[in-house]
């Protein structure tokens, strides 16, 4: 049964099969359905992680960046590995550079451009440390093995085990920063005067939640990209976009839940843990089951584009003085992601996932 449930989360092709199968009018009313699941799945996520923060005293931003995002996460640790398995390193390592590059540039960028994110500055001047230094390690790391091997570079299986050993690191310390917090680390969340739920029962909605969101989210990408497809969109047109960010779409839907419920930091919270864990968990998992070999356009296009989305995230936590991220430095995000996807297309230096 387990290996199952994994199968049809991890195995793209399997998706695929299944949806080519089905009418056009059938694939509108399953998105209309998906959309369903991922909007109510989203909602009760995020009422479970308010609620959780309430019953353990921990900040919101806190439960974003690690029950969140590691349930968001799986979903592309799953698809990595069973790539990785399967001889496919190019998709295994592009799931998580690509899901690094979209949660900062689209998401953030774009949540950021709409309305007023709060910075934590206690939080975020440790994890987002911690963000932008596992990807610039993962860089290094592929640099040393691009100089240092005569033949295609690679992340060895011990790479994997040594990032999924940071990983376990980076969750007990980021429990121990907001702990040591107090009033700091709540800073910029709001009152909450609702009425308290059962333990029990904001776990449920926040399981429950991500559930319906990483289903909704999984069963939607296929279909669009099929509909996609029987109109005529190119395949290439359709990996840069519908397909290059379909992995971060439980992201998307958390961070359009948490600002429509007034908790904006659960989305921050979520995406600069998702991005640590896309680095650690999902590349680190993907290459302990199987060293990655780098492909060259990583190493003058991925990589150099995650990383000025996360230099110039972590700029704007230093520059956020006043509490509050500002319109244009989301501006600045989305128009390098979107300048990004755009030179995908046009200059065919290849996809990766997101």
């Amino acid at each position: 049964m387990v290996q199952a449930i994994f199968r049809w989360i991890g195995d793209e092709a399997l998706l695929h099969n299944l949806v080519e199968g089905f009418p056009t009018i059938v694939l509108v009313l399953v998105i209309a359905v998906c959309i369903l699941l991922l909007s109510k799945g989203a909602d009760w996520m995020i009422d479970g992680a308010v609620q959780l923060a309430r019953r353990t005293g921990l900040p919101r931003i806190v439960i974003g960046a690690t029950i969140i995002s590691l349930g968001t996460t799986t979903p592309e640790a799953v698809v990595s590995v069973m790539a990785a398995w399967m001889g496919n390193p190019g998709l295994a390592l592009g799931n998580g550079v690509g899901s690094i590059i979209a949660d900062t540039g689209l998401i953030f960028g774009l949540t950021c451009l709409l309305t007023a994110v709060p910075v934590n500055r206690f939080i975020l001047n440790r994890t987002g440390w911690v963000q932008v230094g596992s990807a610039t390690l993962l860089v290094i790391i592929a640099v040393v093995a691009l100089v240092t091997t005569t033949g295609e570079p690679i992340l060895g299986r011990g790479v994997g085990l040594f990032l999924l050993i940071l990983l376990a690191g980076y969750m007990y310390m980021t429990y121990l920063w907001a702990k040591q917090g107090g009033d700091m680390a709540m800073e910029g969340e709001g009152e909450d005067d609702s009425e308290m739920m059962g333990t029990v029962k904001c776990l449920l909605m926040l399981f429950g939640g991500l559930f319906l969101v990483v289903l909704g989210a999984r069963i939607l990408v296929p279909s669009a990209s099929e509909i996609a497809h029987r109109i005529g969109v190119p395949d290439d047109i359709i990996a840069c976009t519908m397909v290059a960010f379909g992995t971060s779409l439980p992201e998307l839907m958390t961070a359009i839940a948490s600002v429509r419920k007034g908790h904006p930091e659960i989305m921050v919270g979520n995406i600069v843990g998702a991005d640590v864990l896309n680095c650690l968990f999902v590349i680190g998992a993907a290459a302990a089951a199987r060293p990655l070999a780098i492909p060259d356009n990583f190493f003058y296009f991925h990589f150099p584009t995650m990383l000025i989305i996360l230099y110039s995230f972590r700029v704007f936590i230093f520059m956020g003085k006043e509490g509050r991220f500002k319109r244009w430095q989301g501006a600045w995000l989305l128009g390098v992601y979107l300048i990004y996807v755009i030179m995908q297309y046009a200059l065919n230096v290849g996809t990766v996932q997101g």
